[in-house]
């Protein structure tokens, strides 16, 4: 990663950051000097893990969304180097064109084979324009959907990689049937006869992450997000000003423990403390060990069983979000 990225920090990161930078500081004197301050840099480092787990157990709604956003934090190609071996993408929709927003292709987690779809956004700003943003096109879920309905007929498991603000709204899009691409792949999910697990590695916008995550297990990291809309697009449309997203966050609680709560997702996947981009390595591990946990459950499942599942899970959703928001504060929009 380039230098801007590595000295990038958060507002709420920087006082652990300061103390990070003294530690830093002291190695690099104590290995200068003969002189011991091994008990001045543990002393520190206490001090950071405490500030760290005060920090990170109190985010506010709005904290969560800048740190499912954060430069640093793993995308999709990471999880797809590390965690995938031998992987294959496959590319185009046999229609109109490849779009790289959605990454698709075979590979190995372990010893299973698996296909693997994940959204990616880039880094670097010609990454970024390459991938669009993470904001898939109509092709790209087009893409997605051939490469399940493939999956399926080979009986491999399908896992999805969600990190996107939303399907991409522009024009031409719109005049390819993007909202009808978003549609076709709901309906048809429901019908691909083998394993379907999601993974919400950052964001999870909108109808732009559902158009790959109607799974039989929907996961989400620590600190991703998942919502109907996403802050700055709901605080455009309620109050016509894309700077009040800070309070739209808020008021839609957009983390994983409200997800959960509402059976909107079925487990969250730990990361480590500050979050994935911290220890990229250990985070890996853990999604690595919940994918492989996943996969296995479900495949004891006949076909049957898996569809019947997933359906009456999408079905009773609704009925519990309604039953857990009756009489909260979102009661009004109701």
């Amino acid at each position: 990663m380039s230098d801007l990225l590595n000295d990038f920090t958060l507002d709420f990161e920087k006082p652990v950051r300061a103390l990070e930078k003294q530690i830093e500081e002291l190695q690099e004197a104590e290995k200068k000097s003969e002189i011991d301050i091994s008990r001045e840099i543990k002393a520190l480092q206490k001090k950071v893990n405490s500030l760290i787990k005060e920090i990170y157990s109190n985010l506010s709604p709005w904290e969560r969304v800048q740190l499912s956003r954060h430069p640093k934090r793993p995308h999709t190609v990471d999880y797809i180097d590390v965690l995938f071996t031998d992987f294959h993408e496959v590319a185009g929709d046999r229609y109109f064109a490849n779009d790289q927003a959605i990454i698709g292709g075979f590979g190995y987690l372990g010893e299973q084979k698996v296909c693997v779809i994940g959204i990616e956004k880039g880094r670097k700003t010609k990454e970024k324009v390459v991938h669009n943003f993470g904001m898939p096109r109509p092709e790209g879920y087009r893409k997605a959907l051939r490469l399940m309905k493939t999956a399926a007929r080979f009986d491999i498991p399908v896992i999805t990689l969600v990190d996107t603000p939303g399907a991409y709204p522009g024009i031409g899009a719109e005049e390819r049937g993007q909202s009808s691409a978003i549609a076709e792949n709901l309906a048809e999910m429901f019908d691909i006869s083998t394993p379907i697990i999601s993974l919400v590695i950052g964001e999870g916008g909108s109808g732009g992450a559902l158009g790959i995550a109607i799974a039989d297990r929907v996961l989400m990291m620590e600190y991703s997000i998942y919502s109907v809309i996403s802050p700055e697009s709901c605080a455009s449309i309620l109050w016509a000003d894309p700077k009040k997203a800070e309070t739209a966050a808020n008021a839609l609680d957009i983390g994983p423990q409200k997800a959960l709560e509402l059976g909107v997702i079925d487990s969250i996947v730990s990361e480590c403390r500050g979050g994935a981009h911290k220890d990229p390595e250990a985070t890996f591990e853990m999604v690595k060990s919940a994918l492989l946990k996943e996969v296995k459950s479900l495949s004891k499942m006949s076909k049957k069983k898996l569809l019947d599942n997933r359906f009456t899970k999408f079905r009773r959703m609704g009925n519990e979000t309604i039953k857990v928001l009756e009489g909260s504060d979102i009661d009004v929009f109701l």
